[in-house]
């Protein structure tokens, strides 16, 4: 909703506050005050649109999803490095359903700028080597397979590594 660089200015604000009512004796309000520009300093490093998205994408809602993506406006400068890296994941995984190209180049760029977690990057990298498969590229799918089972390291996604090395035997 905000501006990177807002949350942190509000984030400010509100420690003051806290410092302020600590300095009165209001202690109860000073506790509160910083619990609440915690909130903000979080949700600069997690942005809530991209969260619920998330969210919407773990109940298969697409559309749900994309409607809360589209409301990131110029990501570039609203968004962390991270975070623009988790939008074009996001992005990458919906657009998978429908146009693979454009699902190709926004899980491509979301890899360039990383993502946190181990398992967001094995499951870009599947669907890159299924991207990758069906435009019959297969020593990249076969590089790109290799890459996700290194990621993987609680054999979460260990039936679709395997299902895909078996319809590349086919291909």
């Amino acid at each position: 909703m905000y501006n990177k660089n807002i949350k942190l200015v509000i984030a400010i604000l509100i420690f003051g506050v806290a410092i302020w009512q600590f300095i009165e004796g209001y202690i109860g309000n000073g506790i509160m005050f910083i619990l609440l520009s915690l909130i903000f300093v979080f949700l600069y490093f997690k942005n809530e649109l991209i969260l619920i998205a998330f969210l919407r994408l773990r109940k298969q809602d697409f559309e749900g999803a994309k409607k809360w993506l589209d409301k990131i406006k110029n990501p570039e400068a609203a968004l962390t490095t991270k975070q623009q890296g988790y939008y074009n994941y996001l992005l990458g995984i919906m657009l998978s359903q429908k146009n693979i190209t454009q699902a190709e180049k926004h899980l491509k760029k979301a890899i360039k700028l990383g993502l946190s977690m181990n398992q967001d990057l094995a499951v870009a990298k599947l669907n890159l080597a299924g991207i990758a498969m069906t435009k019959r590229r297969k020593r990249e799918a076969q590089m790109l397979l290799t890459e996700a089972k290194k990621l993987d390291k609680h054999n979460m996604l260990s039936k679709e590594i395997s299902m895909m090395k078996q319809q590349m035997k086919k291909i």
